[in-house]
C-alpha cells in the first residue's frame, strides 16, 4: 500500500475529528448566544471577549468535577455507554465528501476519507447504532427515570428511522446512486436535489431533529418528567461525552442534509472560481461554502429549539407513524410516476 495514501487519510481523519470536536464545543456557546438573542438577553459574556472562552471553561469544569458511579449501577456498561455514544457520533463523518479533490504537484488528494458505493447505507447504519449508547447508559444507571428515557429514545429513533429511510428512497430514484460523492457531483452548480425533492427534504429534516433528540423531539431528556433523562446519573466527562455526542450528531446531520439536498460543496459559478483560483484554493473555497451551509442548518436547529414547544409523547408517535411515513410513501409513488412519465415506459 502507498505510504503517502495512508498518511493522507490519517491527516484527513485527524483534521475532521478535530474540526468536529471544535464545532461541537463552540456549538454549546452558539446555542446559548442564539437563545439569548431570541430571548433579548446577552448570554455568556464573562469568559473572554464576548464570552468566547466559555466552552473552554466548561471543558475544564467537566474534567475537574467529581466522578460519581452509582453503587447499584452496572459499572462496566455505565462506562461503555458514553464512549459508544461518542464513537458512533464521530464515525459518521467518514463518508462525507468535504470538497473537490486537491491537486498538489502530480498527486490528487480527495477530501473524503472513504468513497464507498453504499455511503448512504453507512450513514443509516451509524445512525441506527447511535441509540445503543443511550440505551446502555440509561439501563446501566439502574435508575427508573434513566431507563424510561432510554426506552423513549429507542422507540423514537426506530420510529423516525423508518420515515427517514423512506424519504431517501425517493432521492435514490432521482440520483440512481448511494455514493455520497456521486450524489454531490450530480448537483453541480445550481442543480440541487432540494429543487426536485422538496417534500423528501422536509421529511428528512424533521426526522433529523428526532434522530438527534433535538427540541421539539427531545422527549428522552424531558427535564419536567425525567429529571435529566438517560444521563441523570452521569457526571464529569462521562456526562460531557453525552453532551458532546449530541452536538456532533447535529453537526453530522447538518452535513448530510447539505450533502444530499443542497449540493454539498457545489455552488453557482464554481467552474469559473476553480479555473481562476488554482487546484488548491478553488476546492478549499468549495469546502468553505459547504461549511457555510452546515452552519446555516446548525443555526436552524438552534432556532427551532428556542421557538417551538416540546411535543407530548403521543403527538411524537402520531407524527412519526401517521403523518411522516404515509407522506414518505406517497412521495416515493409520485416520484416514481414522474420519472416513468419523463423517461417513458
Amino acid at each position: 500500500m502507498d505510504i503517502a495514501f495512508v498518511i493522507e487519510k490519517f491527516v484527513l481523519v485527524a483534521i475532521i475529528f478535530g474540526i468536529s470536536l471544535v464545532i461541537a464545543m463552540y456549538s454549546t456557546y452558539a446555542e446559548r448566544k442564539v437563545a439569548a438573542f431570541l430571548q433579548d438577553r446577552l448570554g455568556p459574556d464573562r469568559a473572554g471577549p464576548f464570552g468566547i472562552l466559555q466552552p473552554l471553561a466548561d471543558g475544564v469544569k467537566m474534567f475537574m468535577k467529581e466522578e460519581i458511579v452509582p453503587s447499584n449501577a452496572s459499572k462496566w456498561l455505565f462506562m461503555v455507554g458514553p464512549g459508544l455514544a461518542m464513537l458512533t457520533a464521530c464515525i459518521g463523518t467518514a463518508v462525507i465528501p468535504w470538497g473537490s479533490p486537491i491537486a498538489i504537484g502530480d498527486r490528487i488528494i480527495p477530501l473524503q476519507v472513504a468513497d464507498i458505493n453504499v455511503g448512504l447505507l453507512y450513514i443509516f447504519g451509524v445512525v441506527s447504532l447511535g441509540v445503543y449508547g443511550v440505551m446502555i447508559g440509561g439501563w446501566a444507571s439502574n435508575n427508573k427515570y434513566s431507563l424510561l428515557s432510554a426506552i423513549r429514545a429507542a422507540s423514537q429513533n426506530i420510529s423516525y428511522e423508518i420515515a427517514m429511510g423512506l424519504s431517501i428512497i425517493a432521492l435514490l430514484l432521482v440520483t440512481g446512486t448511494m455514493s455520497l460523492k456521486e450524489i454531490v457531483d450530480g448537483q453541480h452548480g445550481w442543480r440541487w436535489n432540494v429543487l426536485y425533492q422538496p417534500l423528501g427534504f422536509l421529511l428528512f429534516m424533521i426526522c433529523s431533529f428526532a434522530e438527534t433528540n433535538r427540541a421539539p423531539f427531545d422527549l428522552p431528556e424531558c427535564e419536567t418528567e425525567l429529571i435529566g433523562g438517560y444521563h441523570t446519573e452521569y457526571s464529569s466527562m462521562k456526562l460531557g461525552f453525552y453532551l458532546f455526542a449530541e452536538y456532533i450528531n447535529m453537526f453530522v446531520s447538518a452535513a448530510v442534509m447539505a450533502t444530499l439536498y443542497f449540493g454539498g460543496y457545489n455552488y453557482p459559478g464554481m467552474d469559473w472560481v476553480l479555473a481562476n483560483t488554482g487546484p488548491v484554493i478553488g476546492p478549499l473555497i468549495g469546502t468553505g461554502v459547504f461549511f457555510i451551509k452546515i452552519f446555516a442548518f446548525i443555526f436552524f436547529f438552534m432556532w427551532v429549539r428556542w421557538t417551538i414547544p416540546r411535543f407530548r409523547y403521543d403527538q411524537l408517535m402520531h407524527l412519526g407513524w401517521k403523518v411522516l411515513i404515509p407522506l414518505a410513501i406517497a412521495n416515493i409513488v409520485v416520484t416514481g410516476v414522474v420519472i416513468a412519465v419523463i423517461e417513458g415506459f
